[in-house]
């Protein structure tokens, strides 16, 4: 049990005057964000997505993964005194936790952050009928559903559990650097058995992976002019990376 870890998805959108603020002041909001988001980043992985261009609801998401959920409290708690969280809304939250699969053997405990380009996330619910059936008919079901997944080797699967922790069953998330390919998972998915006992699948998300720098500026369009160097930072990708992680 103490190896499961928590995954919270937070996505922020700004209120647009923000934007009319002068421009040091938005530099400073977005400095003290950097620094709380730094802070949470030694130990833990946090990872910065853009949806600037792709949803109208939201514009940045931080993916934060603790092994308690005092840390992701106390992360949040830290980030809601940062000047810009003052002009933030959060219109979505989910939170889930990861956990063994009973019908793959892919690996969903250890903590791995998402290493394609894009990332793609939506809250997900399936029927009670559903839990109703047998356990080796559910296990048949799901091969075919699985099978399906396994021939776009590119798009990997990152869904954690959200039973009783929120109000979806799991969150569903895949990241990938093709977005046709996800496109083409997605539509064969639809034709699958396990299909027709999905609930709600929906608001789905598409983010851009990028640094946490670079999903700032593109609230405003604007560079933050840093008073000192920032932190050297890893991450899955490198250079600049949607990861910021210590360690």
């Amino acid at each position: 049990m103490s190896e499961r870890h928590f995954v919270k998805y937070t996505f922020l959108k700004l209120d647009p005057a923000w934007r009319r603020l002068d421009s040091e002041t938005r530099a400073q909001d977005k400095r003290e964000f950097m620094a709380a988001c730094e802070n949470f980043a030694d130990g833990h992985l946090l990872q910065s997505f853009s949806l600037v261009g792709t949803r109208g609801d939201a514009e940045l998401l931080l993916i934060s993964e603790a092994e308690n959920l005092d840390r992701i409290h106390e992360f949040h708690v830290v980030l809601v005194q940062s000047g810009l969280m003052k002009w933030a809304q959060t219109p979505y939250s989910f939170l889930g936790m990861r956990k063994s699969s009973e019908y793959s053997e892919d690996e969903r405990v250890r903590p791995r952050g998402f290493r394609g380009k894009y990332v793609f996330v939506y809250p997900f619910v399936k029927s009670r009928e559903w839990y109703t059936l047998p356990a080796e008919e559910r296990w048949r079901i799901m091969q075919g559903h699985i099978t399906v997944g396994r021939e776009y080797p590119s798009v990997d699967n990152h869904t954690t559990y959200s039973f009783g922790l929120d109000d979806q069953e799991f969150v569903v998330a895949f990241d990938t650097d093709d977005v046709g390919t996800f496109l083409d998972l997605v539509q064969r998915l639809r034709s699958t058995e396990a299909s027709r006992f999905t609930v709600r699948d929906t608001p789905s998300f598409t983010c851009i992976a990028c640094s946490l720098e670079r999903a700032l500026n593109a609230l405003d369009g604007e560079q933050i002019a840093l008073a000192s160097p920032p932190p050297a930072m890893g991450g899955p990708r490198g250079g600049d990376t949607q990861a910021l992680r210590a360690g």
